[in-house]
This record gives structure tokens, sequence and C-alpha cells, in this order.
């Protein structure tokens, strides 16, 4: 479990296929990793399957996520964004995050305002539906607020304030127009709906 606040940008050093999955190695700078453990890359969950002292990792992409995320696109010299497994005495800054992707929005505009950027993304029916003025949604792994939400016949159009300091500590600010953003709904959103399918059968 995350909470969508990124801890640093990592540095991919290697990209390569095994199988019909794909391997990525990372300079993480973390120097404290244990073998198994679960790191959000650019919002999804992965398992450290090697690693060193000086934080150089290497992460499993299996077939299923290649298939559900962007992350066939990462190449060596990207900076992707990076989180840690939070701990239970961790104060949640963001909102829950599991780290397990919904889907893919693409990045429809971005305009500097006042030292912030804002920035909208067009999302398809199946990730809108989820999404609430003011709620919480993670792109990329970073925890963020929609501050307006517009419903259209293909989808939804959401815009999102991104502060100085997230847009400078997160890849946000090597995106352009037309990028595609990995999304993660609030998860409680998607609970709430599952149950209430059984009042609606009644």
């Amino acid at each position: 479990m995350f909470s969508g606040i990124i801890d640093r940008l990592g540095a991919v050093q290697s990209v390569r296929d095994d199988d019909g999955a794909r391997v990525f190695e990372i300079d993480t700078t973390y120097g404290d990793l244990a073998l198994g453990e679960s790191v959000a890359i650019n919002g999804v969950c992965l398992t450290v399957v090697t690693f060193d002292a000086a934080g150089l990792a290497e992460f499993y992409v299996s077939p299923e996520s290649l298939s559900r995320t962007a992350l066939g696109s990462i190449q060596t010299g990207d900076r992707v964004n990076l989180e840690r497994a939070v701990a239970l005495e961790t104060k949640l800054s963001g909102h829950l995050v599991q780290g397990h992707v919904d889907g893919i929005a693409t990045l429809s505009s971005i305009e500097e305002q006042a030292g912030a950027h804002l920035i909208e993304l067009e999302l398809p029916q199946s990730l809108g539906r989820y999404c609430v003025e003011k709620g919480s949604i993670s792109l990329d792994g970073i925890s963020l607020t929609i501050n307006n939400l517009d419903d259209h016949a293909a989808g939804s159009r959401i815009g999102l304030t991104i502060i100085p300091h997230t847009w400078t500590h997160t890849n946000l600010h090597a995106r352009q127009v037309g990028d595609q953003i990995h999304v993660e709904n609030d998860v409680i959103a998607k609970y709430v709906e599952r149950l209430c399918l059984g009042y609606n059968a009644q």
C-alpha cells in the first residue's frame, strides 16, 4: 500500500525483454532495499528482484502489467516516480493508493499560472465514472486533487493544479501534451459501486 507521495525520481539504467515480460534496472538511490520489497514505479507496484548497497535495483514487469500500463514505453535514461510502501505509523499525507493501475489517461493541456501548473487530462468513461470534484486520484503514482470535472460523450476531462514542489520533485515536469499517464482511481469509490450493485438488483 502507498500514499501517493513521491519519495524521489529514479533513473532507468537499462531495459531488457524477458520472454514477453520486461526487466528494468533503476538507480533508486535507496540504500536499504530488501529482496521482494514493493516499490511503486510511476504508480505501478513492482517487486525488487535484485539490488545492491547503492540502490541499483531490478524490477520484473509481467506481461499482464505491460498490457494494462504504459510501462512498455519506458526507455533507458527516463526518470520515473518512486515511492516505497507505507508503514503503519506513516502519516497518510496523500490517500490510499494500491499501486494497481486502472487505466490510461491522456495529458491534454499544460498551463503555467503563478508558479503552479494547471493540467488537464482526458479519461475514458471507465475511469471518469469514479472521479468527483475535489476527490482524490493517483496519476503516475502521485496523489492529486481533482479541481474540476467535465463529463462528455467520449469520457471525462479533469483539471488539476500542480504546486511547484510536486512539479519539480516528480516527472510531471518532463511530461508533454499527448503523453499517456497511469490512473488509479480512489479504491473507496470502486468498493462503494460494487456494494451498491446488490441494491440495484433488488
